[in-house]
Order: structure tokens, then C-alpha cells, then sequence
């Protein structure tokens, strides 16, 4: 009862900062803290926790964002076509827009190498600090508009999915760094740099609703476009370039599935 009313009384600003402060950079340098004390994890490992990853985000994408788009679009557009083909336009908007910033800003990834233009004229942390960010800014942009929504298990699904997936993700890049050379203390700290994207993410999610709540299954199937251009273009083709495609299949099932039974669990 006191979160129902403290969910109801906050704004939908403050909500956005919340839900991507707790989802986006609290669990990403809590799940990069072991990086401090691990020596070491094995590339078979830190494969299956960017492949849990991919399939906990999938799961948000279709059933937290995708799915309460649509339901929320059919009486807005009058009906299921129509409905359905404002959240198709909305979504490939969002991936039009990633695939935008992919191409224009230099980034390096783990296993794909340097992308985007003139990646030599930066040091290379910094091009995986932009890759990162490319990555967690849809997070946080799914965040922001799921706690700004008005809809308490829209928000409570999205943000948890969202932490569930980045506690495996920021280990992996901490120990990705620590890998390449870098210090304990410099990985866990990049790693929470990372985090930090999120909350911006989480503020643009909210101002987007903030125009109008009227936005609201536009905002949801937009944000679902972003983080499925990332699942596709960024974090399945990593995990299955170094040789471990089978449990990464393994280890994305087990992350879609969980994170569809606590989608059904809240709702």
C-alpha cells in the first residue's frame, strides 16, 4: 500500500531517475564489484552472461514494451491493424535512430573490433565506453518511459528486467577490461561509467512523455525498437563469434524465460 501511494504521488521525472539510477547504474557496478577479488572468467563464461543477457532484454522488449504498446494503441488508433501499425512505425523508428548513432559514433566492441568512423584518433577504453553507452542508453530509455508511464507494473517489469540483465552484463565487462590490461579499479569504475548512461537515458524516456501522455504506446514500441536493434546488431553476434554458440543459445533461453515468468508473476 505505501509503495502503491508513494508510485502514485511521485512524479513522473523523479520515478525515471529512480527506476534507471536502481536498474541502470546500481546494478551495473554491483554486478562488476566481483572484478575486484575474481582472477579470472573464462571467455566460455562471460559468453553465457551476455547471451542471459540478450534473452532478458528480448523478454522486456516483447512483453514489457512491445506488448503493452499495442493494447495501449488499438483504442488510441481505433482498432488491432491500425493499432498495430502505429507500434510497427514507432519500432522501427527506434531502430532507425540506433542504427543512426551506430554508424556515426566510434566504438570498438570485444569480439567485432572498431566500428563507426575514425576510431583511431581515440584512446581504446574510450571506444568501449562508447560502445557501452550505444548499448545502455536504450536501457535506460526503456526505463524512463515504463516508470513515467502512469502504470505501476509496466515500470516495476521493465526496470527489473533491466537490473536482472545488467547485474551478469557489468561483471562481463569489468572482467572484459581486466582482460585487456586494465586495473581492477579501472574496470569497475568504466563499467559504472556505464551505468551512469543510463540515467540519461532514463531522463530523455521521460521527457519524451512529458510532451504528452498521449505518447505513451508510441514511447513504449520507440523504446522497444532501440533495445532490439542492440539484441540484433550488438549483443547476439558478440556472444556467438567466439565458438560458444550453443550455450549461448542455452544461457538466452534461460534469460527470456525467466524474465517472461517474473513479467507474468508482476502483471
Amino acid at each position: 500500500m505505501i509503495l502503491s501511494e508513494f508510485l502514485h504521488d511521485a512524479s513522473p521525472l523523479f520515478l525515471a531517475l529512480l527506476a534507471s539510477l536502481f536498474g541502470g547504474t546500481i546494478a551495473t557496478t554491483v554486478g562488476a564489484l566481483p572484478a575486484l577479488v575474481v582472477n579470472r572468467l573464462s571467455p566460455r563464461a562471460s559468453n553465457a552472461m551476455l547471451a542471459f543477457s540478450a534473452g532478458v532484454m528480448l523478454a522486456a522488449t516483447v512483453f514489457s514494451l512491445l506488448l503493452p504498446g499495442l493494447e495501449l494503441a488499438q483504442p488510441m488508433f481505433g482498432g488491432r491493424k491500425a493499432g498495430a501499425l502505429a507500434v510497427v512505425a514507432a519500432l522501427s523508428a527506434g531502430g532507425l535512430m540506433m542504427a543512426a548513432v551506430h554508424r556515426f559514433l566510434p566504438h570498438e566492441h570485444f569480439a567485432k573490433g572498431p566500428e563507426g568512423p575514425g576510431p583511431e584518433r581515440l584512446a581504446r577504453v574510450w571506444l568501449f565506453i562508447f560502445a557501452i553507452a550505444v548499448h545502455n542508453f536504450p536501457e535506460g530509455l526503456s526505463m524512463g518511459v515504463g516508470a513515467a508511464s502512469g502504470d505501476a507494473a509496466i515500470g516495476i517489469s521493465v526496470t527489473l528486467a533491466i537490473a536482472l540483465q545488467n547485474l551478469p552484463e557489468g561483471l562481463a565487462v569489468a572482467m572484459a577490461l581486466v582482460g585487456l590490461g586494465y586495473s581492477r579499479a579501472h574496470a569497475l569504475g568504466v563499467a559504472a561509467l556505464t551505468g551512469v548512461v543510463e540515467l540519461f537515458g532514463g531522463l530523455v524516456g521521460a521527457g519524451l512523455l512529458a510532451i504528452s501522455q498521449a505518447m505513451l504506446p508510441l514511447a513504449l514500441a520507440f523504446a522497444a525498437g532501440t533495445m532490439l536493434f542492440v539484441i540484433s546488431d550488438e549483443v547476439i553476434p558478440e556472444t556467438h563469434r567466439a565458438g560458444f554458440g550453443d550455450s549461448a543459445t542455452a544461457a538466452l533461453f534461460v534469460g527470456f524465460g525467466l524474465t517472461f515468468f517474473l513479467d507474468v508473476a508482476i502483471g
